[in-house]
């Protein structure tokens, strides 16, 4: 992702990240709040594609294009969330208790401490992602567990 948005400063990512965030919580709360006060489906299309929208987004941005994103805590909790999303067309009546799970998930995800977010399935430890949330704290951990100074210290 980072090759595609060279042009912008840690900052300037940063940035882009809380703004798509930021459509991402709004649209997916009028989402469910559409269907909690049984709008009709047809009014919510344009919520719901800027939910998708906002939130495929949102994933290249946190993933950073990195498969790595794919097997760690933050990544399984967000296809944990398309999950249930997936089941939402299949169990319509239940639909407002899956969109509650989708904001339950989500916010666990967006909350959990940096431990699990970027603890890996696959390689069974915690890899953390240098410029990410929570991530410099882990290096510095990682590296005095190693007896290692943090050069960036």
């Amino acid at each position: 992702m980072a090759r595609f948005l060279g042009f912008l400063s840690p900052v300037g990512l940063r940035w882009l990240n809380i703004v798509v965030r930021s459509i991402h919580l709004g649209t997916s709360g009028i989402l469910v709040g559409g269907h909690a006060f049984e709008v009709p489906a047809e009014r919510l299309v344009p919520t719901l594609v800027g939910a998708i929208a906002s939130g495929a987004l949102l994933t290249l941005l946190e993933s950073g294009g990195r498969s790595l994103w794919l097997h760690q805590g933050r990544g399984l909790l967000t296809m944990a969330k398309l999950l249930v999303l997936c089941l939402v067309p299949i169990f319509w009546a239940h639909r407002l208790i899956l969109l509650w799970g989708v904001i339950l998930l989500g916010g666990i995800g967006s909350h959990m401490p940096a431990f699990l977010r970027y603890y890996s399935l696959l390689w069974r430890k915690v890899v953390p992602v240098e410029g990410l949330p929570g991530a410099g704290q882990l290096i510095s951990e990682n590296l005095a567990q190693m007896g290692e100074e943090d050069p960036r210290a």
